[in-house]
């Protein structure tokens, strides 16, 4: 991989992916109350991603939930280990949520802000950055 790309997958190496890093949106702490129910910690570190910038080897599997500003979310993580790899906003398919954790290098991605206000607001400000993005990408 060249120095403008990422690479990322799974504990046990059955789902990968890449993306060039000059598509990257931007990075984020989520501390919203599902973030924290799915990874099992205080915060998802998630770097958001136009969809099809983003290239997939392997099968995820998807649990989707509704979030507490009504939107359905999709949560992708591998059939074999259980790994959480991606997931995305159904009502918003344009864009995905990558988590940071899964890079094969986290040590280069730059958060931006880390969001530990009330869900609504949080949803307020994705949809403004998935908008921009979408002005920004030509959507």
């Amino acid at each position: 991989m060249s120095d403008e790309s990422e690479s990322g997958g799974c504990l046990c190496g059955a789902v990968k992916f890449g993306f060039e890093k000059p598509n990257l949106i931007s990075a984020h702490h989520c501390h919203c109350i599902d973030c924290q129910k799915s990874t099992g910690s205080g915060k998802a570190t998630i770097l958001m991603l136009p969809s099809k910038a983003i290239k997939m080897e392997g099968e995820l599997k998807f649990h989707t939930t509704t979030t507490a500003s009504g939107r359905n979310m999709n949560r992708g993580f591998c059939r074999e280990c259980g790994s959480p790899v991606l997931s995305f906003i159904e009502e918003m398919p344009e864009v995905k949520f990558v988590k940071a954790g899964s890079l094969d290098d986290s040590s280069g991605s730059c958060l931006a802000v880390s969001l530990a206000i009330s869900a609504w607001l949080i949803w307020l400000i994705w949809v403004i950055l998935i908008l921009m993005a979408m002005v920004f990408y030509g959507f």
